[in-house]
C-alpha cells in the first residue's frame, strides 16, 4: 500500500458513523475474534472473545470494498473505554465505546477523491485495518467479538524486535490527548491516547514491535498517593491488578529490550490529604534491582534500560538519576556475563497534558530524544 493506490488512499477522508442505517448488512466474509492475532497482553475469553488490556494492545486485518463492521464492547454496560485506529498505515482518530452497544462500529473510507478515475475503482483495492486498545489495563478491557467486512481477513504483526516498555501514565499516554475531552472534564481515561505514547512513537519509527506493561500513579515502591501496590507486586498479573490469579505468560514474547521507566510516582509529594513518609532511596534502590531480578527471569537475553523521568526535577531529578546509577551498579555486578543496563536521563520538561501530564505533542519530543539511545542499544 505503499505505491500509488496508498497516495490514493491518504487523501481519502475517512469516517466513523455508529449506525446500522449506514451499514452494509450484505458482507461476504465474518472474521470471529477467535481468528485475530493480537499483540500486547490480551486473553480469550470463555465466549472465545478477544480482550484487549494493556495499553496499546492490538490486531489487524485487511478487507476489501467501501466499510468494515467492528463489533466491540466493554463489559459493564454503564462504563466506556477508547480503541484508535490506522487505516492503511495512517493513524485516523480514537473512538469511544460506550457500554453494551446494539450496533457495530462502522468504518467507512468515503468522502472526496482526487486524481483518481473513480471512488469505486478506488474501493476494491484491499485496505489495511490495526485496531489499538487508546487507555490502560485498569479501564477495563475492551472486548471484540468479530469483524464483519468483504474478503476480510486477520493479519500478524511484522516479525521484528520487540520492546517492552515498563511504567507509569506517562508510558501510558494518560492525560496527554484533550480533543474530544478538554481538561478537568469527564473520567480519567477520556485524555489517554496509548499510540501516541512515546513509546509506541519511537518504536514505529525504528522498526520495532512494542507493549507497554504500564499503570498510572504507580512506582517501584509505592504508589503516587499511598503505600502500594507497586509495579513489582502487580506486574506477572495479567492487568497488573493487586488481586488477579490470572497470570501473564512471558513466554508469549521475547524482547529485545526491555525500557523502565519507574519512579516519578515513588517521589511524589502525594495528594496532600494522605499520609507520605519521605521517599527513601535504599528502599527504592532495593525494591528496583529486585524487580530488574524478577525481568531478568523472564527474559534472560534482553538489553535492560533504565529511564529517568522528565517530570521530576530539581534535587529530586538528581536522587532519582543517582538511584538508577545505584541500580545499574547492583545489576551489573550481579551478572557480570551479561549486557550491562543502559540508562538515559530525561532533560526536565514543562508538560502541556493534562494534570502536568505531556501532551501528545511532548511525547513526540520525548520519543525524538529517546530515538538515539534506542537505535544505540540494537546495535
Amino acid at each position: 500500500m505503499k505505491r500509488r493506490i496508498f497516495f490514493l488512499l491518504t487523501i481519502m477522508v475517512c469516517s466513523i458513523q455508529i449506525s446500522c442505517v449506514h451499514a452494509n448488512e450484505n458482507y461476504t466474509d465474518t472474521l470471529s475474534a477467535s481468528k485475530l492475532k493480537p499483540y500486547g497482553r490480551y486473553l480469550f475469553n470463555a465466549q472465545n472473545n478477544l480482550e484487549l488490556i494493556s495499553s496499546a494492545s492490538h490486531f489487524g486485518f485487511k478487507f476489501k470494498g467501501s466499510q468494515c463492521a467492528l463489533y466491540v464492547s466493554v463489559k459493564n454496560e454503564n462504563d466506556h473505554n477508547y480503541i484508535q485506529y490506522e487505516l492503511d498505515g495512517v493513524y485516523q482518530k480514537r473512538i469511544r465505546i460506550n457500554g453494551h452497544p446494539n450496533e457495530p462500529i462502522i468504518i467507512n473510507i468515503a468522502g472526496n477523491v482526487e486524481n483518481v478515475e473513480s471512488v469505486e475503482n478506488v474501493e476494491k483495492v484491499e485496505h489495511t485495518i490495526r485496531i489499538y486498545k487508546a487507555t490502560e489495563a485498569h479501564t477495563g478491557a475492551v472486548v471484540i467479538s468479530k469483524v464483519a467486512a468483504d474478503h476480510v481477513k486477520s493479519i500478524s504483526v511484522s516479525k521484528t524486535p520487540l520492546i517492552e516498555f515498563i511504567g507509569n501514565s506517562i508510558t501510558c499516554g494518560a492525560a496527554s490527548d484533550p480533543s474530544d475531552v478538554p481538561c478537568g472534564t469527564g473520567d480519567y481515561h477520556d485524555q489517554h491516547n496509548a499510540y501516541m505514547a512515546y513509546g509506541p512513537r519511537v518504536a514505529r519509527d525504528l522498526g520495532m514491535n512494542y507493549i507497554l506493561s504500564s499503570v498510572s500513579g504507580i512506582g517501584i515502591y509505592r504508589t503516587w498517593n499511598m503505600d502500594g501496590p507497586s509495579m513489582p507486586q502487580v506486574y506477572e498479573n495479567i492487568d497488573f491488578q493487586l488481586n488477579n490469579a490470572h497470570k501473564w505468560d512471558f513466554k508469549t514474547y521475547s524482547p529485545e529490550i526491555v525500557s523502565i521507566a519507574l519512579g516519578t510516582n515513588d517521589l511524589s509529594n502525594g495528594d496532600g490529604k494522605t499520609p507520605r513518609k519521605p521517599f527513601d532511596e535504599k528502599i527504592f534502590v532495593n525494591n528496583y534491582v529486585n524487580f530488574v531480578k524478577l525481568v531478568k527471569s523472564k527474559y534472560p537475553k534482553a538489553q535492560i534500560a533504565l529511564l529517568s523521568s522528565p517530570m521530576v526535577k530539581g534535587a529530586s531529578g538528581s536522587t532519582l538519576e543517582n538511584c538508577l546509577k545505584s541500580v545499574k551498579t547492583q545489576i551489573d555486578s550481579l551478572y557480570p556475563s551479561a549486557k550491562p543496563v543502559k540508562t538515559f536521563f530525561f532533560p526536565p520538561m514543562e508538560a502541556n497534558g493534562c494534570s502536568g501530564h505531556p501532551s501528545v505533542e511532548d511525547h513526540l519530543m520525548l520519543a525524538n530524544q529517546l530515538k538515539p539511545f534506542y537505535q544505540g542499544l540494537l546495535k
